[in-house]
């Protein structure tokens, strides 16, 4: 299932369920995808099984997808995926992550 197919699913379970479904929502499910997060790292720290991580993992996806159904609805999240993988591999070897390298400077 491509990512354009799982936002009508998406759009399909928040509409059966009556979950929130506004613009002005956006903000609540973003909050709601970093909940998530925070839940699968828990999880990931407390040595939970492997599936209780990849359920979190999808909740936060869930939230995502919903998020972007709504706040940028003209947008096709396949191609946004390609475009931003393609970017991200035409930047440099650790790219963002130059800091790691740096020796630390003398103390004064």
């Amino acid at each position: 299932m491509h990512l354009e197919e799982m936002k009508k699913e998406i759009e399909n379970l928040v509409l059966t369920k009556g979950f929130y479904n506004k613009p002005e929502d956006i903000p609540k499910k973003l909050l709601f995808a970093f909940i998530e997060l925070g839940e699968a790292s828990d999880a990931w720290k407390k040595g939970q099984p492997q599936e209780k991580i990849a359920e979190e993992l999808i909740d936060a996806i869930f939230y995502i997808l919903d998020a972007s159904r709504l706040a940028c609805p003209t947008v096709n999240m396949d191609e946004m995926f390609q475009y931003k993988l393609n970017k991200n591999l035409g930047r440099p070897y650790q790219y963002g992550e130059g800091h790691r390298n740096q020796q630390e400077e003398p103390k004064k």
